[in-house]
């Protein structure tokens, strides 16, 4: 996130994009007045993020920030209290700051930079003075901030003013502070998602039982300690007919605090939308298929599931005869389902250390090779092989997603076809051939 110039593209990028919307408005609207709320190169919001403050503005970037904040520049004067670089570099916990980043949460990453936004001018002549104690300002975030001021210093809750009127334009002004603020439902969620990760980890407690001699359920379930996987292997849970699999596992979520696979499952294709690039695997998933119903009903029952994703580029080079077959795309995507929980890191530790790896696949009894290549994980071989290409779009303990560049087929066996070769065969003389041959010429004389 380093940069040597402030912000050259971000503001080349908003240029553009400004530009854009206020023609396509026009053209729409040939009647709007000038002061509709368009934004000049004069504004605030450029004057960010070509700014000192890079980290911020990189982050608003990547929160898809800047249609609402030229909204907001447009309907208000507003006030930026923006954090110094090092406070997003090095003073910032890594775990909280890679859960921001996450796709996943995304509405959080917002809430947060919004939470630094006030919509009203507020200057450092006006900052309240001892005496009167702090004052309350709502924020673009609808949570509340409080300016204050306290041993001589300017305070916004527990930040300091470092940069009192940092940058200052007719439509708003900045004001560096020492540490990023963090609302408190942004807290909560963080510690929430933590608090389920550490606890993810934990399996079905109690899961019936099967007799091998029968392949039935036991009557009464035998007691089985934590962390003992699901009593019958995902293939017999899959099967149709009468449902054998185990009861939905304990957990967090749900309305009986058991596993909410649906929730969980909409949660990524959600995720998935929104990374951009995953569109046809999210509408076979949804429109083309049931296997959303089948996976969210599995990750209920206590079963992990890894998805191989391949992205829209890769999708949209798959023939018609490849999907034209009565449940084609079931086989296909079955095949990009791994029945295990795995991350790029594992994936690529068990690569590097035993070489060529096979795993498991929902579609029996196929298994997908992976093996390390050009410093990544490769799955497959030959011209149907793929890359990790978008590690760890979406993990949460129960479902992991991988994005890859390209789709899997499983190998196939070629059958040669045995050629007979003549066997030379030796006659064995039987004994007494020979004089009944004798006997017969005679009686033939």
């Amino acid at each position: 996130m380093d940069r040597r110039i402030y912000g050259g593209s971000a503001v080349a990028n908003l240029i553009l994009f400004l530009l854009f919307s206020s023609s396509s408005a026009l053209s729409k609207n040939p009647n709007t007045s000038s002061g509709s709320g368009q934004i000049n190169s004069n504004s605030v919001l450029v004057a960010l993020l070509d700014s000192r403050y890079t980290e911020l503005s990189e982050l608003v970037e990547k929160a898809l920030l800047l249609q609402t904040l030229e909204d907001a520049v447009g309907r208000h004067n507003i006030t930026i209290f923006a954090p110094r670089n090092e406070a997003l570099e090095r003073d910032l916990d890594p775990e909280f700051k890679r859960f921001l980043l996450e796709p996943g949460n995304l509405k959080s990453l917002q809430t947060l930079l919004m939470f630094h936004i006030i919509p009203t001018r507020v200057g450092s002549d006006q900052w309240p003075s001892e005496d009167p104690g702090r004052v309350k300002h709502i924020t673009l975030a609808n949570d509340h901030l409080h300016l204050l001021k306290g041993d001589g210093k300017k305070m916004v809750d527990s930040a300091e003013i470092i940069r009192p009127d940092d940058l200052t334009r007719p439509d708003g002004l900045i004001h560096g502070i020492e540490r990023l603020l963090i609302p408190r439902s942004v807290q909560e969620d963080f510690n929430r998602r933590r608090s389920l990760r550490s606890i993810s980890a934990v399996l079905p407690e109690g899961a019936p039982e099967v007799d091998p001699r029968t392949n039935r359920l036991k009557k009464k379930p035998a007691p089985v300690s934590a962390g003992s996987p699901p009593a019958l292997p995902i293939k017999s849970a899959m099967a149709p007919g009468p449902s054998l699999a185990p009861a939905p596992a304990p957990g967090p979520g749900g309305k009986r605090h058991h596993f909410d696979g649906e929730a969980q499952v909409k949660d990524f294709i959600h995720t998935l939308l929104h990374y951009g690039g995953y569109n046809e695997m999210a509408d076979i998933l949804v429109n083309l298929t049931s296997l959303a119903t089948e996976m969210g009903r599995l990750v209920s029952e206590g079963y992990v599931l890894t998805v191989l994703a391949p992205n829209d580029e890769a999708m949209a080079k798959l023939t018609t005869d490849q999907l034209s077959e009565p449940g084609a795309p079931e086989q296909i995507v079955y095949y990009h389902i791994i029945p295990e929980y795995q991350t790029e890191e594992s994936m690529y530790n068990s690569v590097r250390r035993f070489g060529k790896v096979r795993f498991d696949t929902l579609r029996f009894p196929h298994k997908v090779a992976a093996k390390e290549a050009d410093g990544s994980v490769k799955f497959g071989d030959g011209e149907r092989s793929a890359y990790l290409f978008d590690p760890d779009i979406y993990t949460d303990g129960r479902i992991s997603v991988q994005g890859i560049d390209g789709v899997l087929f499983p190998e196939v066996e070629e059958v040669v076809e045995s050629v007979k070769k003549p066997v030379k065969k030796v006659v064995q003389p039987r004994r007494g051939t020979f004089v009944s041959l004798c006997l017969l010429h005679r009686l033939n004389l």
